[in-house]
């Protein structure tokens, strides 16, 4: 007898099974941004709303802020540095080393100072928010503020929130200018460019609009920290092993949207405004 041939029917079920897992990982996608965005939403509300509990706020502004100094110093005084060598190696060939100062100032304060603090912070603290509030989501600490008729948002998301985008927002200013320190301590220890020219360069090439460029992206990327960080808290579920996922995850779509969004407002900077 001829032996029957069900390869066909087993590369149906393997269709089948991977229509299955990316419906179930688009359904998850969609979940988790409906919840970001809706989390956000009341978050806002609350904010207006509310008279925030300032001293959670001003706690989370010494986390979030002064805790991350010497981080956003080292990572954005080498950026500066490296950035200075690389430029300064491929402007040699035209002989135009004198540019590597408007290179450096404006590739810091548009791009790389509200990016790489956004990054360095949300890998340092949106960790943090997230394993905080897991393991209190999932010791049953939140449903004992929902019991007290306490909101969770308004408790524990807004100083968060608050501290976050405001702190970035200074962080990335101090990154900016310990940035264009690095490449100014390069360029002219190293290069051999002088002083006066390297500083005039360098503030004579940036105007108004790469400064509120950078800031506005540090004021997003903040917003984007705090809320993926709560929401993955929020949303822990198993105990020890939940949290770190909630953990992870927390980072990993923040970097992801951290890229997205910088993407995005760069464009709609270059070719809108």
């Amino acid at each position: 007898m001829a032996r029957l041939d069900f390869s066909f029917l087993k590369k149906i079920a393997n269709v089948q099974k991977w229509l299955e897992n990316f419906g179930d990982a688009f359904l998850g996608f969609l979940e988790d941004t409906g919840g970001i965005v809706v989390l956000f939403w009341k978050t806002i509300v609350m904010t207006v709303s509310k008279t925030p509990r300032w001293y959670s706020t001003l706690e989370q502004s010494f986390k979030i802020g002064v805790l991350s100094l010497p981080l956003v110093m080292l990572t954005s005084l080498f950026t500066g540095m490296v950035l200075c060598l690389q430029s300064a190696y491929q402007l040699r060939i035209f002989a135009a080393e004198q540019f590597t100062a408007d290179l450096v100032a404006l590739s810091v304060t548009r791009e790389l100072g509200p990016v790489l603090t956004a990054m360095m912070v949300a890998g340092r603290v949106g960790a943090s928010m997230a394993a905080e509030l897991g393991t209190m989501k999932v010791t049953e600490q939140i449903d004992a503020l929902d019991s007290l008729a306490t909101n969770p948002i308004h408790f524990l998301v807004v100083p968060r929130f608050i501290a976050t985008v405001s702190m970035l927002f200074l962080l990335t200013i101090y990154a900016d200018l310990i940035g264009m320190l690095g490449g100014f301590l390069v360029a002219v220890f190293k290069l051999g460019i002088s002083q006066y020219i390297y500083i005039n360069r360098s503030f004579s090439a940036l105007v108004m609009k790469d400064i509120y460029t950078g800031l506005i992206k540090s004021v997003v990327f903040g917003v984007i920290i705090s809320i993926v960080g709560c929401y993955y808290g929020f949303k822990a579920r198993g105990g020890a092993e939940g949290v770190g996922h909630a953990t992870t995850m927390a980072v990993v779509v923040s970097f992801i949207l951290i890229i997205v969004f910088d993407t995005f407002f760069t464009a709609l900077f270059y070719f809108v405004f």
